[in-house]
């Protein structure tokens, strides 16, 4: 056998080192009231600036609206609270509103609440980061956007578990909300291949819907109307200064989602991009 000496043992550990650096140390989350989890290497990437809208720019989601920030004052005051699903129609400020309860509920609230984004990819994760926020001095909403589930995709299972089982169960300090175009998480074909192909069919299909069982809360997105659609934009120009008629807005706000062929807060929102763009207005700040 081969004898390696000292000095080549310290080169190879030097090398490993530099591979596979050892973990960042926990934030302080005195940077930042957003965080992002980065896994492998494990790490909270602070957030200067969190891109979000006024809670009271969002039009046609009222029910929801009163609901989600309901249940996130308690949480940031101490008391109970419901993990959230907020499923439905793409475009209709799901993300959004998540942001802004957070920026609403951490006013004056008993605790520091931080909000902490995760990829879904990174739901594996999950029980690292857990351990780190569960020692931390602070209230953490984890926020996954755009959460769904795919044929052979296994990792929902780390995510059931979190939500309301293993050994730890969820920190007290910790509430997990998702937002998803799926009511389920699933497509309708996955569960049905489970229910064709398991020895009980119903329970192999209650275990994909149990998922978003655990969800505590539901809040249903729905399309929006013309109306909608219009008053949407005519917040945001107030909002912003944009300086249009009613006449004016009507007709170019129906011609570009006419273009688009969609309907949307998301769409609204990229119209007042373009006319504040055309008219020289910042929508900075």
């Amino acid at each position: 056998m081969t004898r390696i000496d000292a000095e080549t043992l310290a080169r190879i550990a030097d090398a490993l080192d530099r591979l596979a650096p050892p973990p960042a140390p926990p934030p302080t989350f005195e940077e930042a009231d957003a965080y992002l989890w980065r896994a492998e290497p494990d790490r909270l990437e602070p957030v200067p600036a969190i891109a979000r809208v006024d809670i009271g720019l969002l039009v046609g989601v009222d029910n929801a609206r009163d609901q989600l920030l309901d249940n996130t004052r308690r949480f940031a005051n101490g008391f109970p609270a419901n993990n959230a699903l907020l499923w439905g129609a793409r475009g209709m400020g799901k993300s959004s509103l998540v942001k802004a309860a957070h920026a609403e509920a951490a006013k004056g609230a008993a605790h520091r609440l931080i909000l902490v984004e995760i990829q879904r990819e990174d739901l594996p994760s999950l029980p690292r980061l857990l351990a780190m926020l569960r020692v931390a001095p602070a209230r953490f909403l984890l926020f996954c956007d755009d959460l769904s589930f795919d044929m052979g995709d296994s990792s929902y299972k780390s995510l059931k578990a979190v939500l309301d089982g293993g050994v730890e169960g969820r920190p007290a300090n910790v509430l997990f909300y998702a937002t998803s175009n799926r009511r389920h998480l699933m497509p309708r074909d996955m569960i049905e291949n489970e229910r064709s192909t398991a020895i009980n069919p119903s329970e192999a299909t209650e275990e994909k819907v149990s998922l978003s069982d655990r969800f505590g809360l539901w809040l249903g997105f729905h399309p929006c109307g013309q109306d909608a659609f219009l008053a949407m934009i005519r917040g945001y120009c107030d909002a912003y200064g944009i300086a249009i008629s009613d006449d004016d807005l009507r007709a170019e706000a129906i011609e570009w989602r006419q273009a688009r062929g969609s309907i949307s807060g998301r769409v609204a929102w990229q119209f007042v991009t373009d006319l504040a763009g055309r008219r020289g207005v910042s929508l900075a700040g």
